[in-house]
């Protein structure tokens, strides 16, 4: 099976979009994406073909995280979370510690944000949760960044505790897909559970926050709002 969804997803490989893609994840010498092959497959299409293969053994699934091919990985997540979600309970812890003894190879930010919300999120819902607060502080961009974006699942249900948590931790984080990742997590806590639980967090950190981080929390605020946040820095 698992050669047949490789010659499958090739099959929507667009060998025109590659240099698009490798500019868009800076797969360049010292850039975070570094010598990461693409075959110029779409999130759609890769997407259709893990469902196609969602009954995939777990050492099949293993063996495709850890091929060089970004789509391939990114196939082996969308299948995971594909179990995950009709998994008993043994299965879904197997699911999470797999996927957290493996984060070495997932290791772009589209392979953390369509995942670390779908499995770790979910499977630490009811579980003590000091591990994103460990992960937050791993010299690993990839797992700081899997902290930040696992919290998504408990903003989806209105609860903001633990991502401000996290945030906060991540202040004077160096790197800008944190920044990123951060203000995006803030911006759908003013969205999904309350404005004034955002700014409430923007009046104590403005003046601490990277410039990215503000800018995409407080990208659906009113441009007079915008403004006085923007001039406090």
């Amino acid at each position: 099976m698992l050669k047949q969804l490789k010659k499958d997803l090739r099959i929507f490989a667009r060998p025109e979009k590659v240099k698009a893609y490798q500019r868009f994840f800076k797969t360049g010498p010292g850039e975070y994406g570094e010598g990461d092959i693409f075959i110029g497959v779409t999130v759609p299409n890769t997407r259709c073909v893990a469902k196609k293969y969602r009954d995939l053994s777990f050492a099949d699934v293993s063996s495709l995280l850890k091929s060089r091919v970004h789509e391939e990985r990114l196939a082996a997540l969308l299948i995971l979370i594909e179990q995950f979600k009709k998994a008993d309970a043994k299965k879904q812890e197997k699911i999470y510690k797999f996927y957290l003894s493996n984060t070495k190879y997932i290791n772009g930010w589209d392979l953390v944000d369509l995942s670390a919300h779908k499995i770790v999120g979910p499977y630490l819902k009811d579980k003590p949760k000091d591990i994103l607060k460990k992960l937050a502080r791993s010299n690993s961009l990839w797992e700081r960044r899997i902290a930040v974006i696992s919290t998504f699942h408990y903003i989806n249900q209105g609860n903001s505790a633990l991502s401000l948590e996290i945030a906060e931790m991540l202040l004077k984080d160096d790197h800008d897909l944190i920044h990123k990742a951060v203000g995006w997590m803030l911006r759908e806590i003013g969205k999904r559970c309350s404005e004034k639980i955002l700014t409430g967090f923007l009046d104590k950190h403005t003046t601490q926050m990277p410039r990215t981080m503000l800018r995409y929390s407080i990208e659906k605020f009113p441009e007079s709002k915008r403004k006085y946040y923007l001039n406090l820095k």
